[in-house]
């Protein structure tokens, strides 16, 4: 067994005291060091941190232009791990992969091929994915050849990288960025290329700017995925100081789904809030009962449309109180705190707006400036080399007969320097010449091309020499820039912060609120209240119901066009029947037709939707009107056949018979009807007769009526309607007749006929099942009405599509003949709900 030598001369064991707490201070201080400067922090001038400005310089070294095909990112991840960055391979592909991500830059700067991840994914390994430059990237290397940067070691001295990006835009502002390092952290928002671009532009030439001259080009973030930014007095912190907040909400809008069912379809959602977050959210909280109203929620996102989830909305439920209820309990809304922090000459700094343009400027300056410099040498080079050339070609022969007779490369040199008084670089140039350079042509160019480079040093030397002359090159090299990669915005931006109530879709979608409103609106009710409204069936078939029961009338914006067939007062959470022409009667939930916000303009009942959707009609069955379930209503069919329903309704079905109709009759008109009411009956052959309610007994729903007008050989009624009398039970003074007379030979809208309004009044009652009066004189060419209509007046005119069409405006006499009208008319009624 051997025995421990005791320790020579040569090797003495120490052992040396330290004391921890300094050691660990030291030791700290150098990693918080390497990770704020190395790793975590982007640098204020090419807006990159170390890593991602170490991809795209190795990228470009190995000539992945957006001309040339991808690569495997592998293969890039390796290049930049072996070279430049001696950390772990999958930071360098994270990186790497949001630099590729849409949704992450507002301009992506890696051209990804592959799976390069999602807002709810992550990306395929780096093995399966393929990468190369986006063209915007090369914004920011071009020139690197040129000493506009400096040069600085890799981490084992073996190669060198530059230590910024000469960055042809200001990349920090436009793709924001996000570290967190020792003690500090940075998250900064992206915004729009050609604003930023316009600021710094607006800065070189005015470089006493304010921030408000700044703030009128860059107004606040635009988010690569849109949405909408609400608040700005946390943008208006943050570009002063650089520390503030904001908050961004979803882009929702109120769509009508079906003819039954609203809902709210979300195009835009926060910044890196992926759908299937938001979906998760929406039903932890319909689960916890914190969201009310919401039925189901359905993602439609695709490739070719984009975003779109659409969340179905129970019948009763406000859905603009939903919204501003989803803001509260899911990411649909989400706080983005702006923190600044950059790297600064090597320090971390905290900058606003006007800070991170200058710093931007400067360094775009300074990268010019070095770039001309750079050119000016080369040229001067050059034209050093081709003035000696030209002294060369002058004598050649001499200059031939030097060389050939010297013995040696350096005698020659010396030779043609003392003769000819020539540099050593121009002397070495002349002694490389090829013999096919020396032509007689070659003179000639070489004079050419010292003009151009007498003239292109002259340029350079002036740019150099003027302060303005190279502002104006930069801003016009980000001009170029702007007008190549600019574009539109995407995130809308709000001062307020109130969802307005009333059902507007603008508002609903955050798109309204005033500039300078900075209150909450009051909360709004989650369900919709019973309050009167009117439900209203358009001419054109179009069904809707008001969302009060504010008057509808033709002098305001909201009807402006289609004509009122039938109107009902009732409320909103009342049911009502829908009377068909086969004598049908459907009951209906008055909350599952679709609203008319109080706003909206009502061109062919703009906002309502197609009877033949909402309700289910057998084949040549048509909607007559709407009439109340609690009422006596009367019908008339197109025989002559007047009934008064008695309120006698099936509580436990849904629809059922109210008459049994003749064959080939058909019921005409239905509406509410008291026994001091106008029954009107109105022929084809312009025949008028009105009696009152109480001359028709109620009967029960499966009773086929009594006769109601006394109808001549081959006539038909055209029109049955109720005209309404005041308490002592004369007739509504404002009730109007108005007729139509055509020709029953000509095609429909060929001949518009002509058309008489008359007061009602002046026609006398007669009894029921008689003939009645003459209500209209037919012109030559005309031997039948083809429309008639009698009600409150002042009546509205349209044309099949709801375009408004002229009524006369002075009455006519019951038996006279119309005004020959100049567009035909295809349906007649009220102008206003109010007295209906």
């Amino acid at each position: 067994m051997a025995k421990r030598q005791p320790p020579t001369d040569d090797f003495v064991e120490k052992i040396i005291d330290i004391d921890v707490s300094s050691e660990m201070e030291g030791s700290f201080l150098e990693y918080a060091y390497s990770v704020i400067y190395s790793r975590a922090l982007p640098d204020a001038r090419d807006g990159l941190k170390p890593v991602q400005r170490r991809i795209l310089y190795m990228m470009s070294e190995m000539g992945l232009r957006p001309d040339r095909g991808h690569v495997k990112s592998a293969r890039v991840v390796g290049e930049v791990m072996g070279k430049l960055h001696p950390h772990g391979d999958t930071a360098i592909y994270d990186a790497m992969v949001r630099m590729a991500q849409d949704f992450s830059l507002r301009l992506p700067l890696i051209d990804g091929h592959g799976n390069f991840g999602s807002l709810d994914d992550g990306p395929a390994a780096p093995r399966y994915t393929e990468a190369r430059l986006a063209a915007a990237a090369l914004t920011l290397t071009d020139d690197l050849d040129e000493d506009v940067v400096d040069f600085v070691p890799n981490y084992d001295n073996q190669l060198t990288q530059p230590e910024v990006l000469p960055a042809a835009f200001p990349n920090l502002l436009v793709n924001g960025a996000s570290g967190i390092a020792v003690g500090m952290a940075t998250n900064m928002a992206p915004h729009n290329l050609g604003e930023v671009i316009a600021a710094a532009r607006h800065l070189i030439a005015h470089p006493d700017a304010s921030l408000a001259d700044i703030m009128g080009y860059v107004p606040g973030p635009d988010l690569p995925n849109g949405g909408r930014i609400v608040g700005l007095d946390g943008i208006r912190d943050a570009y002063a100081t650089g520390r503030g907040s904001f908050k961004t909400r979803a882009k929702v809008e109120i769509e009508q789904l079906s003819a039954r069912r609203t809902g709210l379809v979300v195009t835009e959602l926060p910044y890196l809030v992926g759908p299937e977050k938001v979906i998760e959210k929406i039903k932890d909280a319909v689960t916890a009962k914190k969201l009310q109203g919401i039925s189901d929620v359905i993602d439609l996102t695709d490739r070719n449309h984009g975003l779109r989830l659409v969340i179905e909305i129970k019948n009763g439920f406000n859905p603009n109180a939903v919204i501003a209820a989803l803001y509260r309990y899911s990411p649909m809304e989400d706080s983005f705190g702006i923190n600044n922090v950059t790297l600064v000459d090597g320090q971390p700094q905290t900058l606003g707006l006007l800070d991170l343009l200058r710093v931007y400027v400067a360094h775009r300056l300074q990268v010019v400036r070095r770039r001309t410099s750079y050119r000016l040498g080369k040229k001067k080079d050059r034209l050093h080399l081709v003035e000696g050339l030209l002294i060369a070609i002058v004598d050649i022969d001499e200059v031939i007969a030097v060389i050939r007779s010297s013995d040696e490369v350096s005698a020659a040199r010396e030779r043609l320097m003392a003769i000819y008084d020539l540099s050593e670089i121009q002397a070495n140039y002349i002694l490389e010449l090829r013999l096919r350079q020396l032509t007689k042509y070659s003179l000639i160019e070489l004079e050419k091309e010292q003009e151009e480079l007498l003239r292109e040093i002259a340029e350079l030397e002036a740019i150099l020499a003027s302060e303005q002359r190279l502002r104006d090159l930069v801003s016009g090299e980000l001009g170029d820039v702007a007008d190549k990669y600019a574009t539109p915005r995407r995130t809308v931006l709000l001062e307020s912060e109130a969802v307005a109530p009333g059902g507007s879709k603008a508002l609903a979608a955050g798109d309204g609120g005033s500039a300078g409103s900075k209150g909450k609106a009051a909360p709004l009710a989650l369900e919709i209240a019973d309050d009167p409204c009117w439900v209203i069936l358009s001419a054109s078939g179009q069904i809707a119901r008001t969302a009060n029961q504010e008057p509808l009338n033709d002098t305001g914006p909201r009807n402006k066009h289609d004509v009122f067939r039938s109107v009902l007062r009732t409320s909103a959470r009342s049911e009502i029947a829908a009377v068909t022409s086969a004598g049908r009667m459907l009951r209906l939930q008055v909350l599952d037709m679709p609203a008319l916000p109080p706003t909206t303009a009502m061109p062919n009942m703009a906002g309502g939707v197609p009877a033949k959707e909402f309700l289910t009609l057998t084949k040549g069955e048509t909607l007559v009107g709407f009439t109340p379930l609690n009422e006596i209503i009367a019908l008339g069919t197109e025989q002559g056949v007047i009934k008064r329903v008695s309120p006698e309704y099936p509580l436990n079905r849904d629809d059922w018979d109210v008459i049994a109709l003749k064959a080939k009759d058909k019921v005409i008109g239905a509406a509410p009807a008291g026994e001091d009411d106008e029954l009107v009956f109105v022929t084809e052959q312009a025949q008028l007769l009105h009696f009152p309610g109480s001359s028709v007994r109620p009967q029960g729903r499966t009773a086929g009526g009594m006769a109601g007008i006394k109808l001549l050989a081959g006539d038909r009624v055209l029109s049955f309607t109720v005209v309404k009398t005041d308490d002592g039970g004369a007739p509504d003074p404002a009730a109007v007749v108005v007729t139509i007379a055509g020709s029953s030979d000509a095609l429909p809208g060929t001949v518009p006929g002509s058309a008489k309004v008359t007061a009602f009044t002046e026609y006398p009652a007669k009894g029921r099942a008689t003939g009645g009066v003459r209500a209209h004189r037919f012109l030559r060419g005309e031997d039948c009405l083809l429309l008639a209509w009698a009600g409150h007046g002042p009546a509205k005119a349209a044309s099949e599509t709801g375009v408004a069409r002229s009524l006369p405006t002075e009455h006519g006499r019951r038996d006279g003949s119309g005004i020959v009208l100049t567009q035909a008319i295809d349906a007649i009624g009220p102008s206003q709900t109010s007295s209906v």
